[in-house]
């Protein structure tokens, strides 16, 4: 069996190429899974499960109060598993051929508004030196491309093209895209390449972004960064990075940015993942459309 869960992982890295972070997730889900029906059913013979023991470890993560959204990304790691265990001819047919995924509210993301943007872009008072020179450019980098966390946190040096104004970006599943930059943004990296030359030391010396201590900034350090200056313009409950990206989309779509624009922008490999932000722009579209038609003012 940990034959098996080895040439699953080999899979994702190599063929699917799914970021270690996401290949870490799906190999976690699998040995919970193995681990329920070890302890339930006395059994590690993950080839031959049927969907009842499957159904029982939903109801076990249900009844643990565990989220249907996560719930169901767990049995999407599981699913993921028995098409690798299909396509490499170890079973004849998926337990969870007709599993339905358990029902999630949709939520509406709340993008920042222009107002916070330009409040927390140009009113609010940043660190003097590096540090505050790096918190705007990533704030500004953020809603001037739409870039994701992850993207921000492993550019590299050689990704930055002040010559041509472009910024070339690593995205899901290794795919590029290369984003134009604002000629504020340019300014704003040279003024950082210029502090970051003064760090008393760096160990990250290919990565774009460090810390002050001359290392590769991790997750949860942009998200407190992101969270702790937005927290002084807005009261909205979510203030993070992918908030940015959200309303750098709105954003474009409301300045009227067509879809397929916004896609390529994003890094979106389907107009459906895009669609998501139209939501927003049909709430300001409605309200544009409340305030100014003549028929609603009588």
């Amino acid at each position: 069996m940990e034959n098996s869960k080895t040439a699953f992982r080999d899979y994702l890295q190599l063929e699917k190429k799914y970021s270690p972070h996401t290949v870490n997730a799906y190999l976690n889900d699998l040995i919970s899974f193995e681990t329920y029906i070890k302890t339930v059913f006395d059994s590690d013979d993950l080839l031959n499960v049927n969907y009842s023991l499957i159904r029982s470890w939903i109801v076990t993560l249900v009844d643990a109060q565990i989220s249907n959204t996560s719930v169901n990304r767990k049995i999407s790691s599981l699913k993921s598993y028995y098409k690798f265990l299909l396509k490499t001819k170890q079973i004849a047919i998926s337990p969870l051929l007709k599993h339905k995924s358990l029902k999630t509210p949709k939520t509406l993301q709340i993008p920042f508004s222009e107002k916070e943007l330009d409040e927390v872009l140009n009113f609010i008072t940043y660190p003097e030196g590096f540090e505050g020179v790096r918190d705007k450019l990533i704030i500004d980098l953020f809603y001037s491309t739409g870039i994701r966390r992850t993207e921000l946190i492993h550019l590299k040096m050689l990704n930055i093209d002040l010559s041509n104004a472009t910024l070339k970006v690593l995205g899901k599943r290794n795919k590029e895209r290369i984003l134009p930059l604002l000629p504020n943004i340019a300014s704003q990296i040279k003024l950082y390449l210029t502090e970051r030359a003064y760090l008393e030391r760096i160990t990250d010396n290919d990565i774009f972004f460090l810390t002050l201590k001359g290392v590769k900034m991790n997750d949860s350090l942009v998200y407190r960064l992101i969270n702790s200056y937005f927290s002084n313009v807005s009261e909205k409950v979510k203030k993070s990075p992918h908030i940015l990206r959200h309303t750098f989309a709105t954003h474009l779509l409301n300045n009227g940015a067509d879809l397929n624009s916004v896609k390529e922008l994003l890094g979106h490999s389907s107009l459906a993942s895009t669609q998501i932000y139209t939501q927003s722009s049909l709430f300001e579209l409605k309200k544009v459309y409340g305030d100014s038609h003549p028929r609603n003012k009588k």
